[in-house]
């Protein structure tokens, strides 16, 4: 059973492998392989991030009348990750490797909180709670 819990996580994963991906190139200063990994890690993860603040969000609270509660700590922590994704960006176009690599430590820091409070308590709180989590969960599968 595809649900928004298994599906949101899954998508978690998907950028995880990503970002490991390029911070071992980085590690390596396999610059070319950094740069394309951090590209598919950056888009995908962006793309991420709007479904949760266009789609999922919303429907949470819409279905609940919480606008001031885990979705608002959730976008805060998401200004704070594309901060810092700007900065590593802006490094390894530097090759600054050792800055990279330390935002980089901060960054899967920073995403590892961030995920388990959404796949711990978020998206199972919007499962139970949307009247069609099923045509929600198709809403975010199709956002462009």
């Amino acid at each position: 059973m595809n649900t928004i819990p298994s599906y949101m996580t899954s998508r978690h994963r998907h950028c995880d492998e990503s970002f490991i991906e390029a911070e071992s190139a980085v590690a390596t200063k396999d610059w070319p392989v950094a740069t394309i990994a951090w590209q598919v890690f950056s888009d995908d993860f962006e793309h991420h991030l709007n479904q949760e603040e266009q789609v999922l969000f919303p429907a949470f609270e819409h279905a609940t009348g919480m606008t001031m509660g885990p979705t608002q700590v959730m976008r805060g922590e998401h200004v704070q990750m594309r901060q810092l994704v700007n900065q590593m960006t802006q490094s390894l176009s530097q090759q600054a490797q050792a800055t990279y690599l330390g935002l980089s430590e901060t960054m899967m820091m920073l995403m590892q909180q961030h995920n388990m409070k959404e796949e711990q308590m978020l998206y199972p709180m919007t499962q139970s709670n949307l009247p069609d989590p099923d045509e929600v969960l198709t809403q975010v599968k199709a956002f462009k």
